[in-house]
């Protein structure tokens, strides 16, 4: 009993530590700036595109994303073949690899023939828009991948043989068998690759560079306005990002949660 207890002890302790490391990052954001300051900077045209260019950008990105991961997880997870664990390994390289470094290896990628036939007979990236959506979507694949292969693996594969035993055909049971069981997974891919792409900097300022009103994501403001030291309208975008992230962890607790009742 005593020894039950000093684990106890021990890790609410590591528990509380972390909780209080971030509830004073947290203050002292708070302690930097005003509510004055903060609403200002809100409703500056800046921010305002700013907020504007991040939300449509990062849906779009998490929508192509997610299109791409579900068949690509389902595949890794549900199938055999040569060269498995190479096209794995492949695939998690942008969850350990630099956002910067990704950024870098599109740019470059943008400066060989193919890659500047693509911008110039197709759409531009480099500098635009495009670049934006296309650097948080080599950011966050390889975690909605990785979300959805551990869903998929956790589904017993015996729903999808019953669903074979009825008559439904491979297809049919994907997308009506394991896709509903799913469901937890894929709410929880999207939204956490979603705040990810939200707050993703290192790729999208290579590829898509840091120009205001033009490619200016939230991160971008941050990082613009610390450069002219302007810290308090930084501060102020900061907390723009930790509300974005916030209201996406409770849509996500409760989404999920409401499922689990059902």
């Amino acid at each position: 009993m005593i020894g039950g207890g000093v684990f106890k002890a021990a890790i609410l302790s590591v528990l509380a530590l972390l909780t209080l490391f971030m509830c004073g990052l947290i203050l002292s954001l708070l302690a930097y700036t005003d509510l004055k300051t903060v609403s200002a900077t809100l409703l500056s045209d800046e921010v305002l595109f700013a907020i504007r260019l991040s939300l449509i950008t990062a849906t779009i990105a998490t929508l192509i994303s997610m299109i791409v991961a579900i068949p690509v997880a389902y595949a890794i997870s549900q199938t055999q073949f040569l060269g498995k664990s190479i096209v794995d390994t492949i695939l998690d390289l942008p969850i350990v690899v630099s956002p910067i470094a990704l950024g870098a290896a599109l740019l470059v990628f943008f400066n060989t023939p193919l890659g500047t036939g693509i911008e110039n007979r197709l759409i531009r990236f480099v500098f635009e828009v495009p670049g934006i959506i296309l650097a948080q979507f080599t950011v966050i694949n390889a975690l909605a991948v990785r979300l959805l292969k551990s869903t998929f693996d956790s589904i017993n594969p015996r729903y999808e043989q019953v669903g074979r035993t009825l008559g439904y055909s491979k297809m049919q049971v994907f997308y009506r068998v394991t896709l509903p069981l799913a469901r937890n997974g894929l709410i929880a891919a999207a939204v956490l690759t979603w705040a990810r792409a939200i707050g993703e900097f290192g790729a999208t300022v290579t590829l898509a560079g840091a120009m205001k009103m033009k490619t200016e994501t939230l991160p971008v403001a941050i990082f613009l306005n610390l450069a002219t030291a302007n810290v308090e309208k930084a501060v102020a975008v900061i907390f723009v990002l930790i509300a974005i992230a916030t209201i996406a962890l409770i849509i996500l607790r409760k989404m999920t949660s409401a499922r689990e009742h059902i």
